[in-house]
């Protein structure tokens, strides 16, 4: 599949997932009007489900930025990076998208924006501090190429409408816990009513999940194929082979990185966690970067 076919299979599939949450949700608020017998819980999903899926197309990249406390810079403040990222973007025929830094020690960066015209390029300070020219010309191009393969607007709106369903449960559980509305009597609902009671509980442990999983399958390809495109613009796969080094074996924390903000990043902005916690395993959101590397190095450009 070349970079065109890809970009245009990423758009259908942004339509695809919104259109998917936007069920979703819908969905879940009908099965809490149901068990909490109040029809304006539905409404509200509706309401929701609308606004959010607006709201994560034209706003995502700065609620994205927001909660990574990324501050934009100008060409005056790091000439150097300006260059990077303005030589490359000739190469990749793309239009120079904003360049925000992040003030971490953890060397990480990422992509955001719905289009080229609207993209974001967020590095961390770390990753200035530590990578060479090579490298950070490698890192650079791999988020470039999430720009023209149409990543940013796909991975950036999941992270909104993935949060919206996790609020959304876990408002039904504290509602529940504290009885805020009234719930069905088991007893005068029949075993339709309890069959549904039952799928609403469950529905509402499982959607979170479902909307992880959602985020996981279009995270790690797209990772693979980053690196490629990446790689094929600098044609020197080494550069982005060594930064990826250098960022894993990193030991310090990305204090502004969450579960629901890790897959933006061009590697997991967890350090030591992943291999602590079952939780982390479980929702990895990239490839092994050994994997990364090993198909880098083994490259023909």
């Amino acid at each position: 599949m070349n970079l065109y076919t890809q970009a245009e299979s990423n758009i259908r599939k942004t339509w695809l997932y919104l259109f998917f949450f936007l069920i979703l949700i819908i969905a879940v608020g009908w099965l809490f009007s149901y068990y909490f017998e109040s029809p304006i819980i539905l409404y509200l999903a509706v309401v929701i489900s609308l606004l959010m899926n607006f709201v994560a197309y034209w706003s995502s990249d700065k609620i994205v930025l927001a909660i990574s406390r990324a501050k934009p810079i100008e060409k005056k403040d790091n000439p150097e990076l300006y260059r990077t990222v303005e030589n490359l973007c000739i190469t990749a025929g793309l239009p120079l998208p904003k360049i925000y830094i992040i003030d971490s020690l953890q060397p990480n960066a990422f992509a955001t924006g719905r289009d080229g015209k609207h993209a974001v390029v967020a590095v961390t300070r770390g990753l200035l501090e530590k990578l060479d020219r090579t490298e950070l010309e490698g890192v650079i191009a791999h988020e470039l190429s999430h720009i023209g393969n149409k990543d940013t607007l796909l991975q950036t709106v999941v992270v909104v409408l993935v949060g919206v369903i996790v609020v959304m449960t876990d408002f039904f559980f504290r509602i529940s816990f504290w009885g805020g509305f009234k719930k069905r009597d088991s007893r005068d609902s029949g075993q339709l009513g309890l069959i549904l009671i039952a799928i609403t509980v469950v529905f509402a442990i499982l959607a979170p999940i479902f909307a992880q999983l959602i985020k996981l399958a279009i995270s790690r390809k797209r990772e693979f194929l980053a690196d490629a495109s990446g790689a094929l613009l600098t044609r020197y796969p080494e550069g982005l082979a060594r930064a990826l080094e250098k960022i894993s074996a990193d030991p310090n924390s990305l204090s502004v990185a969450s579960d629901a903000t890790s897959h933006l990043y061009i590697a997991s902005p967890f350090r030591g966690e992943e291999k602590k916690s079952w939780l982390h395993k479980l929702f990895m959101t990239h490839p092994p970067v050994e994997e990364r590397i090993k198909t880098l190095r083994g490259m023909q450009i």
